[in-house]
């Protein structure tokens, strides 16, 4: 799988939060669990992540890389550790987002899946949006998953639900706050790199029938 991350820094997310979210990112990465997941497969997972906010402002936090070991993973969460904010007061600009993920994706390693997931406590308030973005871009075969970070409503889980995921296994993870952050990760990624390992399974059945 080539799995990119997309982590939201626009003006809706203050200094704390930033620190919860990216703190919260390196730990779910750190788990038994998420581990284990990428672990999984016989082949590794190609990692990419970046930061996102207004039109034009995406941020790489790292590059391609490839998953091989659990010191691998490690040193992705280390250096998670270290970053500092790129930038802040802009607007939510996620088709744009969107957007720079699907041109990522044509530098990704060859990999059987590809996925996008994008976290974000707001609805697109700039430019073009998720379902414009899927009219012109690239995305045959990539599956977008949803990290709605919320607090008791339901209409950012719904915004996510009918306008950013896409794809038959896409799904949306919430995250009830920035507290409730790390926990929602590690859930997303576990059932993210689990669809691969279901998916392997079908295509074999396929091949075999």
């Amino acid at each position: 799988m080539a799995l990119i991350l997309a982590v939201d820094v626009s003006s809706s997310v203050d200094a704390d939060e930033y620190i919860l979210q990216r703190n919260g990112l390196a730990n779910a990465l750190r788990t038994p669990e998420v581990e284990a997941a990428f672990f999984a497969s016989p082949q590794p997972v190609a990692l990419q992540i970046f930061e996102w906010s207004g039109r034009g402002h995406q941020t790489d936090l790292l590059d391609w890389t490839l998953i091989n070991t659990p010191a691998d993973l490690r040193r992705v969460a280390a250096t998670l550790t270290r970053t500092t904010r790129s930038t802040d007061g802009l607007p939510t600009a996620m088709g744009h987002a969107l957007g720079y993920a699907a041109i990522k994706l044509q530098n990704a390693p060859a990999c059987l899946f590809q996925t996008i997931d994008l976290a974000g406590d707001g609805t697109n308030n700039e430019s073009f949006g998720p379902r414009s973005v899927y009219a012109t871009f690239p995305f045959d075969g990539v599956v977008v998953n949803g990290l709605a970070i919320t607090g008791t409503e339901t209409a950012l889980e719904n915004y996510f639900e009918t306008q950013v995921i896409r794809g038959p296994t896409a799904f949306v993870e919430v995250a009830q706050g920035f507290q409730d952050f790390e926990n929602a990760m590690r859930r997303k990624l576990v059932r993210e790199l689990s669809a691969q390992i279901i998916g392997r399974a079908a295509t074999r059945q396929e091949v075999q029938g």
